[in-house]
């Protein structure tokens, strides 16, 4: 099997690592859209459109299961391709194909309830006991689709998005770590003003941000848990896959990087990260 992970850019990178360690045999193509990154400005439309592009790429390089590792193109993108889209393309493929992506085990892991958990409402207000900050680009954060979601399952969760959207260009071009650490503080500070005390845990809703998720940690208050997204798609990725057996998780092994954008080594940031250089061929 091969599955393929999508991001505009190279945040992706932060699930494609959490998933080679789960299934180091399985085989994988990335493919990051930065000829079009940052997402998180752009119109809905656009970013449905761009997310298909990327899908269909991914698919004809032979990918059986898609994880968009792309909070913006998820929350806006995702349902609608299912629905409207992916049906009649796997048709016309005429082999099993999927899309995944990351809201729903995010959110998952927020509430501690299953996706599919629908509490029993009595009508009664309930105060909130925890609040959850969520650090995300400014679609994602327009979507809302963290506050309805986990409203849906907890009411005793206040949820608070902060749009950072400076942050996405600075990770892609390798910005010093000094002007990420000031972005990033000014953001948590924001967060914590409006809230009116600090968050009771936070989230990292881009995937860009867990290439620096040691200056979130050190912007918020200590000790303040951290929802991972990568661990947390990982983990359900792999019980999708106990559930489905025509996706088989075997494989050669094989690494694949695309990328719409110039072929080239990433830069030191991302070599960082991920342990080793990292080369994208041109998509």
């Amino acid at each position: 099997m091969t599955i393929g992970v999508f991001d505009s850019g190279v945040g992706g990178l932060t699930v494609h690592r959490a998933l080679v360690r789960a299934f180091p045999q399985a085989d994988f193509v990335y493919l990051a859209d930065q000829a079009n990154a940052p997402y998180g400005g752009r119109p809905g439309e656009e970013i449905v459109a761009l997310t298909r592009a990327g899908c269909e790429r991914l698919f004809a390089e032979g990918a059986d299961l898609i994880v968009l590792a792309c909070n913006t193109a998820a929350s806006i993108a995702l349902r609608r391709l299912q629905q409207t889209w992916l049906p009649g393309f796997r048709r016309e493929l005429g082999r099993p194909v999927n899309i995944l992506g990351l809201i729903v085990p995010t959110i998952e892991a927020a509430t501690g309830q299953p996706w599919t958990y629908e509490p029993e409402r009595r009508g009664e207000k309930v105060e909130a006991v925890d609040v959850i900050g969520i650090f995300s680009t400014a679609a994602t954060a327009r979507s809302r689709v963290y506050e309805i979601e986990i409203d849906k399952r907890r009411e005793d969760i206040a949820v608070f998005s902060q749009p950072c959207p400076e942050l996405v260009p600075m990770i892609e071009g390798g910005a010093p770590e000094a002007e990420m650490k000031a972005v990033i503080e000014a953001h948590v500070r924001s967060l914590i003003t409006r809230i009116g005390r600090p968050p009771t845990k936070a989230i990292l809703g881009c995937t860009h941000y867990e290439i620096v998720a040691d200056l979130f940690r050190d912007a918020l208050p200590p000790g303040t848990p951290l929802i991972h997204q990568p661990s947390a798609v990982a983990d359900s990725i792999g019980r999708y896959l106990e559930r489905h057996p025509e996706y088989p998780a075997g494989g050669g092994g094989q690494r694949r990087f695309l990328t719409t954008g110039e072929p080239a080594e990433q830069n030191g940031l991302v070599k960082t990260f991920w342990g080793a250089p990292v080369r994208f061929e041109v998509a």
